[in-house]
């Protein structure tokens, strides 16, 4: 499949704060990655530095915006979603996504992977939103994703679904049998992620893969809607179930605490449900027959 780029067109943000076009900063693969690793640094960065607007992400439904972060020397990119830029949804209380995406890597740093870049709530040039720090991919990351013959996939790939290409033809969507993404999948699992598409993860420059796009994440109901389900109904790794046990107490105790400005109890309820469920089974959920499996567009 071809590549994908991570930064599409920018254009001006409509609402009445002067932005910086006059130079776009680019991102070193390196420099992002080393950054993220750093989650110290990265949050103290986010959190503290002066946010600089320099465009829109114009494929994005929300408010997407194009940032810098710059404190004591040191600046990096960003993207910045406010919520007054939020487009309402039917199954999502207004105004939530950003606490959502902070909530979803909160997580995700629970569980020592460090699957979702640095993420903070803060206020901004637009009002309160998601900072969340940019990963720029590596050009010469593998692709994880691939269109094979239908009649069956290569050795180290997993099967997703056949898809129509044209008329009277198709594929086989699959991923890469890849332990980042199997670590992904597990994690989605708890989030309750409704909208793990292709290019909503990112191979970094390191060897580390971000998922980013957490806004609509935490439903009580299953929405589960993915891309990786090659490992749907088989048993988890000793790792992952050890990540679990982690989880399960953590959301008892400081992590809860953590969520708390974001979800609502029941949501909380549901995410230690879902941890509980994952520990019992010992193995990936299989797609729903309640609620479309796959996202649109997949990717």
């Amino acid at each position: 499949m071809p590549a994908r780029e991570r930064l599409p067109a920018l254009n001006a943000d409509p609402a009445p704060v002067q932005e910086d076009e006059s130079a776009v900063p680019s991102a070193d693969p390196a420099e992002s990655a080393a950054l993220a690793a750093d989650p110290e640094t990265a949050l103290r960065l986010l959190r503290e530095g002066e946010l600089t607007v320099h465009g829109r992400l114009t494929d994005a439904s929300n408010a997407v915006l194009y940032c810098t972060a710059s404190l004591d020397g040191l600046t990096a990119p960003c993207v910045y979603k406010p919520v007054a830029g939020e487009r309402p949804l039917w199954d999502f209380p207004d105004g939530t996504l950003a606490g959502r995406e902070v909530a979803a890597y909160e997580v995700s740093a629970a569980t020592g992977w460090g699957l979702i870049p640095p993420t903070v709530l803060r206020d901004g040039p637009h009002g309160p939103g998601m900072v969340q720090l940019w990963v720029e991919p590596d050009p010469a990351a593998e692709e994880l994703l691939a269109l094979q013959d239908p009649a069956g996939h290569e050795p180290g790939w997993l099967p997703i679904v056949r898809a129509e290409i044209g008329p009277g033809r198709t594929a086989l969507l699959v991923h890469r049998d890849d332990e980042r993404l199997r670590r992904l999948s597990l994690l989605d699992a708890v989030l309750n992620n409704a909208d793990r598409k292709g290019g909503h993860w990112i191979s970094a420059a390191d060897g580390r893969l971000y998922g980013i796009d957490h806004g609509v994440t935490f439903a009580v109901p299953g929405k589960l809607r993915t891309l990786l389900w090659g490992w749907a109904e088989q048993p988890v790794t000793g790792e992952a179930l050890d990540v679990l046990a982690r989880l399960a107490d953590a959301l008892d105790g400081v992590l809860g605490e953590r969520l708390r400005p974001h979800l609502t109890p029941a949501e909380l309820a549901a995410a230690a449900e879902r941890v509980a469920l994952l520990r019992r089974t010992a193995r990936h959920p299989m797609p729903s027959s309640d609620w479309p499996s796959i996202p649109w567009p997949p990717v």
